[in-house]
């Protein structure tokens, strides 16, 4: 039976504004370069206001939702559950998600009895290409099980949770029923590290996450050793896949590193300029489940990953345009013919 969804995912609701900055803000501004950090309101407010004068690009975003727009642009099925506010950003949200042609029943709605704002990240582009992000999380944070609609996670081939909901109690609560209710289902299971500092300091709630196994782990070097405690990545891999039937650790220039079960295969990257590193793994992560739920094997859909991720950083911008995604496949295709 062909599933209704090839990805089901699960992750917080943000409204993405991004700035082009210089390393002496960060430093100014007291950030740790190339980290996530979660902040209130009033720090987001504190930092807007002395960017005042540089104009921000905003977009729907949270790292599941841009996986599963990267899904929808190559031509898979994905529907996406996650929590806004009923304010401007969160109709917003909604909007532009549906826009990119991700499925949802997303109605602008906070929590019951709690009006809360839509989430929101700052992400700050320095001019080697790095990103800092400071993200206020809103009612995002109190995401809870009832935002899953389990008919549609039972018609999908895999679910993809977002490791960044892991920071909150009750956010952790709805991926795990999310990862309960796909394994019933007997729909693949995969799960993103999504940065260093979730496997730092909310460790145990990633642990909780991947307990009992899972079939897809994706992370990059950094998370891989974080998680794992080894310092050579070959070695963490092997470890993760102790965890989960197939991992695939991401290293930006460098390529990724695969291992499906069938042995290490080592992607190399593409030999470009990158000017802004932004949302790369989450298109690497959108693209290689397009892959692997289109017929490709692990290899090629790792190396149309690569492909895509290493146009994505030339770009500003956390996702490419659907036509620009398109174009990506249609070279691909033809260069794999």
């Amino acid at each position: 039976m062909t599933p209704l969804y090839h990805v089901y995912g699960v992750g917080h609701a943000l409204v993405d504004m991004e700035l082009e900055v210089g390393d002496a803000f960060l430093q100014r501004m007291r950030l740790e370069k190339g980290s996530m950090t979660l902040v209130d309101a009033p720090r987001q407010e504190e930092l807007l206001a002395a960017l005042s004068a540089i104009p921000a690009r905003r977009s729907c975003g949270g790292s599941a939702a841009n996986t599963m727009i990267a899904m929808a642009q190559l031509g898979g099925r994905a529907f996406h559950s996650c929590q806004v506010a009923a304010d401007e950003a969160g109709r917003f949200f909604a909007q532009d998600l549906r826009a990119n042609g991700v499925d949802n029943l997303l109605g602008a709605v906070a929590p019951e009895g709690d009006a809360g704002v839509t989430g929101r990240c700052l992400v700050f582009i320095t001019p080697d290409a790095e990103r800092t992000m400071c993200t206020h999380l809103g009612v995002s944070e109190r995401i809870t099980p009832a935002a899953l609609v389990p008919d549609r996670l039972a018609a999908a081939a895999c679910l993809y949770v977002e490791g960044y909901l892991i920071s909150a109690p009750t956010a952790l609560a709805t991926a795990l029923e999310a990862v309960a209710l796909a394994r019933k289902a007997g729909a693949r299971v995969a799960v993103t590290f999504s940065d260093v500092s979730m496997v730092r300091y909310f460790r145990s709630g990633l642990e909780a996450l991947v307990a009992g196994g899972v079939d897809l782990i994706f992370c990059n070097e950094n998370e891989a050793r974080e998680f794992t405690g080894s310092d050579d990545v070959d070695d963490a891999l092997r470890r993760l896949r102790g965890l989960s039937r197939a991992v695939v650790v991401t290293r930006g220039r460098h390529g990724a590193l695969v291992d499906d079960g069938a042995g290490l295969i080592r992607v190399p990257g593409q030999a470009v300029q990158p000017v802004d590193t932004n949302g790369a793994g989450d298109l690497f992560a959108g693209a290689y489940l397009y892959g692997i739920t289109h017929g490709m094997g692990a290899a090629m859909a790792a190396h149309l990953a690569c492909r895509a991720a290493a146009v994505l950083v030339t770009r500003f911008g956390a996702r490419l345009e659907a036509d620009q995604t398109r174009a990506v496949l249609h070279a691909f295709r033809q260069d794999s013919a």
